[in-house]
């Protein structure tokens, strides 16, 4: 399917990781997501697509909730809720660009691709 709705940058603090401070002081994610559905009928309605107005402020409250250990988890959470949103399929990138990484880096980060099928 060629059909898209991008989200890029959505950003959230959240407590997310394995060790004690990034649980206790927190940390920025940002997550970009690909929404996969068809958009060529849509007749100009809202409800027939993915609001992604309220789609954002979903991803960003499933940053804030709940810490997990891992990114990967965090990264299936948001894949889940953007195919309750009604997508067909979804790619979606979680970035860590504070990670405890004991060497100069920009940015990690996770990707994974998942179908309501």
């Amino acid at each position: 399917m060629s059909d898209e709705i991008r989200l890029r940058g959505l950003r959230g603090t959240g407590h997310h990781g394995v060790f004690a401070d990034e649980r206790t002081n927190g940390q920025e994610f940002v997550v970009d997501v690909d929404v996969r559905l068809p958009l060529g009928d849509l007749a100009d309605d809202l409800a027939k697509t993915v609001n992604y107005g309220t789609l954002a402020v979903d991803i960003v409250a499933a940053i804030e909730r709940d810490p997990v250990d891992l990114i990967e988890t965090l990264a299936e959470r948001i894949a889940e809720l953007v195919l309750a949103h009604g997508a067909h399929s979804v790619r979606v990138e979680v970035h860590k660009p504070s990670a405890p990484i004991p060497v100069p880096f920009t940015d990690v980060s996770v990707v994974i691709e998942r179908s309501s099928r």
